[in-house]
């Protein structure tokens, strides 16, 4: 009887050796496979950051769509300065046609024809040359606002790009408006000339 119980004993004791073993053994392969995926989870985003880092080195179209937007936006801040200040090309076309006034005068032009063809057709080109140059201007910011709308997926633009471009939006708008104004007259009347009293009868 003593020698069965022994022999029991004994069996229970392999048996709980062998779960252990078994149990151990399942533990250090369930923590290998946890390393496996975590070092192929790790080499994947390596090798993910360095193709974004090798598509920029490269030039991709999301880097070189932000750089054309920028310059896009610059350009457009300047067309829009020089509509509101005025530009050499403008002062050119001026003088021009003030010089074509002067020529197309006769001795006998009145006061009214020379006010006209000297001094009104020359602040009228200046505001056409001024208002070409806002309206570009606005046209150019307004695409560079609305581009991220008509790229699939939508991208977003740098603050500093949105920044300038909407800048040269408004300014443009303002030299739009007095580029207007100048050409219809309607900040300041043409001058006009006084009316002559007739000659005295004797």
């Amino acid at each position: 009887m003593n020698a069965t119980t022994k022999t029991d004993t004994t069996d229970d004791s392999a048996a709980k050796v062998q779960d252990a073993e078994a149990d151990e053994a399942a533990a250090e392969a369930t923590a290998e496979d946890t390393d496996t995926d975590v070092d192929e989870a790790a080499a994947e985003a390596a090798a993910e950051e360095e193709a974004a880092e090798a598509e920029l080195a490269a030039g991709s179209p999301a880097a070189g769509s932000g750089i054309g937007a920028g310059a896009a936006a610059v350009v457009a801040a300047a067309l829009g300065f020089v509509g509101l200040s005025g530009s050499w090309m403008g002062k050119v076309l001026s003088e021009r046609e003030t010089l074509t006034g002067q020529l197309k005068l006769s001795q006998s032009a009145s006061a009214s024809q020379q006010i006209h063809e000297v001094y009104a057709d020359s602040w009228h080109t200046t505001a056409l040359v001024n208002g070409v140059f806002a309206l570009l201007a606005l046209v150019v910011g307004a695409l560079v606002l609305a581009r991220p709308f008509f790229s699939s997926p939508i991208r977003p633009q740098a603050v500093w790009v949105r920044a300038v471009a909407w800048g040269a939006v408004g300014v443009a708008v303002i030299g739009l408006i007095v580029a207007v104004g100048m050409y219809f007259d309607l900040f300041a009347a043409l001058p006009t000339a006084p009316a002559t009293a007739p000659a005295p009868t004797q």
